[in-house]
Parts: C-alpha cells; sequence; structure tokens
C-alpha cells in the first residue's frame, strides 16, 4: 500500500465542505465492507455536525485541524487540533465549532462473542 497523506486528504475535503450544503465531505482510506477497523477522514465546515447516531463499536476521534465538540446526553466534550477523544459508548453527535477536519477511527463490535 502507498503512503497516504491524512493533511493533504484532509485540507482537499474542507475545501469539499465549505462548497457543500451539507457542510461535511468524507473519505475512508482504511476498512469498508467486510472489515472490522475503519478509518475516515471526515471535514465538517464551521456551525455543522453528524447528528446524533449509534455507535456500532469502540472508536476514537483525533482532531486534525480546528475545534469541535462531541456530544452524548447531557456530556460534552471539546477537543482541538491534536485531540484524541474517545467516542462513547452510546447516541452522539460531533458539532463543528469551527471548520474542523477529523481522523475516525473505528472498531465493529463482533456479535455472538463471550468474554
Amino acid at each position: 500500500m502507498d503512503p497516504f497523506n491524512v493533511h493533504t486528504q484532509a485540507a482537499e475535503l474542507l475545501e469539499t465542505a465549505r462548497d457543500s450544503t451539507a457542510g461535511r465531505a468524507a473519505y475512508m482510506p482504511v476498512g469498508g465492507p467486510g472489515t472490522e477497523m475503519t478509518q475516515t477522514v471526515i471535514a465538517l465546515a464551521g456551525g455543522f455536525q453528524l447528528d446524533e447516531h449509534e455507535n456500532p463499536g469502540e472508536a476514537t476521534v483525533l482532531v486534525l485541524s480546528g475545534e469541535v465538540e462531541l456530544g452524548s446526553g447531557d456530556s460534552v466534550w471539546s477537543g482541538s487540533e491534536g485531540d484524541l477523544l474517545d467516542v462513547p459508548d452510546a447516541r452522539h453527535h460531533l458539532l463543528a465549532k469551527s471548520d474542523a477536519t477529523v481522523l475516525l477511527t473505528s472498531v465493529k463490535r463482533r456479535s455472538g462473542l463471550t468474554a
């Protein structure tokens, strides 16, 4: 696999997000159907968000640029460039307080496994 520059991809996605009525753009360089782990570069224009959704497994958000808020229920965690946020095992949303890019890493839960 050739090297993949996350920052270059994030900058390109942020331009797309700024021009989009949804205010967001994403690219998944790692993973996809049939894989357990995925990594997705996400760009959000300031003021836009990923609406509340379920967490299908363990996940982290690495803030590449800008400022974001990760919220779940009454809890909110703020992050800026370089911060690593642990995604709660609950419904949550991600709000861009300014133009922002993040790297989402997630590992799907395996069903039917016991400890």
